[in-house]
């Protein structure tokens, strides 16, 4: 049982970044199904010709799927382990999108997608927890920033090939890639090792089962600086590939191209700002940092596009970088800071609030896009990081 798992277990290089490994791969297929939905847009509106706000509720539907069972599968993550958590959820995440893949009707289709996102939110928490129990503190800002490379590397999959066969095939065989590649990562996660933790009864003597968004405000101001930065990735992620195809006139391949490049850099992003923590010894300064560039990156993409500069679209590529690095930086110290038997629920309660505001994104940015038109929608994007500065607690000592 994970209750009796002992502290002192030793572990060569090898095994931890193997299962480092393992945890990326979950991660990023998780992700390349959840995203898939939004390359789906330039299909749905043009070929079926859905309302853009019709076709944002599609696209949403997996972020609502993560929203109401992340804390569920944390707390399962807590008492079972990772490695069940993470076969069983990507094992249905699988069964899912195959059932998308065929459905017969958009409500069908949304509804295996719904699913699809509750099953796919197991490898948030799971795959989290994997990479802060193996790691030492001094080496996880970087590798929770490999881990957090999962997600962009999961939407450049899905940039580089589902506009593509969507286009071509249809919607239906755009989807079989989300599924075969999640069920290829039920079968892998067979070989997780779940990480060392204190037996109870030594975490009960240390503390470490006490409660920790009772001792201070800190969690709760990491999981709203989070909510916060999520709308400017998430406005940007959504709607980009339609913003390059729509204002730009790029065609479905060489948009996908582009935005599987940035996705690439971004995943390079995420990693450069979780070793960049573990050098100054802070997880908070970075991030604070991060939500000042968003904010500028952001600004400066409103003005280029309403100047129909072509900058905008390095400010673009620019933007999806910086928009995604806070990510790492705040998961890795909520794990850090709610300890062994707490973080499986902080981390489902991290990302609950930030899929939360993230399955608001798409409908809700897809009708203002409609209304005024890209630039001063990215101009209202700007605000949310600049709120989000004055936000940022001071770092606080984790729970070993």
């Amino acid at each position: 049982m994970a209750e009796t798992r002992h502290q002192d277990v030793r572990v060569s290089a090898t095994q931890r970044w193997s299962m480092l490994g393992l945890g990326v791969f979950a991660q990023a297929a998780g992700a390349l199904f959840s995203n898939a939905p939004a390359f789906l847009l330039p299909t749905l509106v043009g070929d079926h010709g859905m309302e853009l706000s019709q076709a944002g509720l599609l696209v949403a539907a997996p972020t609502v799927g993560f929203l109401v069972s992340l804390i569920a599968w944390g707390v399962v993550v807590d008492r079972i382990g990772e490695r069940r958590v993470l076969v069983a959820g990507m094992a249905v995440t699988g069964l899912a999108s195959a059932g998308a893949a065929i459905s017969s009707s958009f409500a069908m289709l949304g509804g295996f997608l719904l699913i699809g996102g509750m099953a796919a939110s197991s490898a948030n928490a799971a795959s989290g927890r994997v990479v802060v129990g193996w790691f030492p503190p001094a080496r996880r800002g970087l590798a929770m920033g490999i881990r957090q490379m999962a997600i962009p590397l999961g939407v450049a999959v899905a940039a580089l090939t589902v506009p593509r066969i969507a286009e071509s095939h249809g919607v239906g065989w755009a989807l079989v890639l989300p599924a075969a590649v999640t069920s290829i990562a039920a079968v892998t996660c067979l070989f997780v090792v779940d990480p060392p933790r204190p037996a109870r009864s030594a975490a009960q003597d240390s503390g470490l089962l006490d409660n920790p968004y009772r001792e201070s405000s800190v969690l709760w101001r990491i999981h709203g600086v989070s909510v916060i930065l999520v709308v400017p990735q998430y406005v940007v992620w959504t709607f980009a590939l339609l913003w390059l195809m729509a204002d730009r006139g790029w065609s479905a391949g060489s948009a996908g191209v582009l935005i599987a490049v940035t996705q690439l850099l971004a995943a390079a992003g995420r990693i450069a700002a979780g070793a960049l923590s573990d050098r100054v010894g802070s997880r908070m300064r970075p991030l604070r940092w991060v939500a000042m560039a968003a904010a500028a990156s952001m600004g400066a993409l409103a003005l280029t596009d309403w100047l129909n500069s072509p900058l905008a679209v390095i400010l673009l590529v620019l933007a999806s970088v910086i928009t995604v690095a806070d990510n790492g930086l705040a998961f890795t110290a909520v794990a850090e800071i709610a300890g062994p038997y707490w973080s499986g629920r902080a981390l489902g309660a991290q990302n609950t609030s930030q899929y939360l505001a993230a399955s608001l994104v798409p409908p809700v940015f897809g009708a203002v896009i409609g209304v005024v038109g890209f630039p001063l929608t990215f101009a209202v994007t700007a605000l949310f990081p600049v709120g989000a500065v004055p936000l940022v607690p001071k770092d606080r000592p984790g729970r070993q």
